[in-house]
């Protein structure tokens, strides 16, 4: 039986981490929905990622419902071989007819090799490219959300990207990540966070 207490996994070596967020995530039945779903897809260097997968976790750690609080499903994957909107809007809508039926989730699904070419026009700043998914999750605003998880190539391998490392995220902790990700994304996305599970501890922009 796994403890769930967040100090307890926190403190517990990598590979048990890995475990004990397997199971976590195992309690968010629309998350697994999308995660198999995805697989389909069968989409270049894809992931499950961002707040749907630390938001999970925070909700199961603190007594939540696992939905709670969730937005949205975001589907990263990284094809740099037609970079058109066109291109992008094929997957898309691919991905429109294998959540359309059945599932109850919000699914964004994005090309992480285009951002760099809409990116200014949205929030006025250029924006270098991503060489990889990975790249793209390096540079998320909180460090604590810098995981990602997909199925296969077995359909029961999980495969788990967490290059910061998960004892922030067992712990409760928000953690800066500055580089590419403006600060003022950051804070406002703690504001939210904060005010949706105020169990969390938020570390100041660095």
């Amino acid at each position: 039986m796994l403890d769930n207490s967040s100090m307890h996994l926190a403190r517990l070596p990598l590979d048990e981490q890995l475990g004990a967020l397997r199971e976590l995530l195992t309690h968010n039945d629309v998350l697994l929905d999308v995660l198999q779903r995805s697989a389909t897809l069968d989409l270049p260097n894809w992931y499950l990622t961002a707040g749907c997968v630390v938001q999970t976790v925070w909700n199961s750690l603190t007594g939540r419902e696992p939905t709670a609080g969730i937005k949205d499903y975001d589907v990263f994957y990284f094809d740099d071989s037609d970079l058109s909107w066109e291109a992008e809007d094929v997957v898309i809508r691919r991905g429109a007819e294998v959540f359309g039926t059945g599932s109850s989730a919000q699914v964004e699904i994005r090309n992480e090799a285009r951002v760099h070419l809409w990116y200014a026009d949205r929030f006025g700043v250029s924006y270098p490219a991503y060489t990889s998914t990975e790249d793209a999750i390096d540079s998320f605003p909180a460090g604590t959300c810098c995981v990602g998880v997909r199925l296969g190539p077995e359909p029961d391998r999980w495969r788990i990207y967490a290059p910061r490392g998960l004892s922030d995220l067992f712990g409760l902790v928000v953690r800066p990540n500055p580089g590419r990700a403006p600060r003022e994304v950051y804070e406002a996305k703690c504001v939210r966070w904060k005010q949706e599970w105020p169990e969390l501890t938020i570390l100041p922009w660095t």
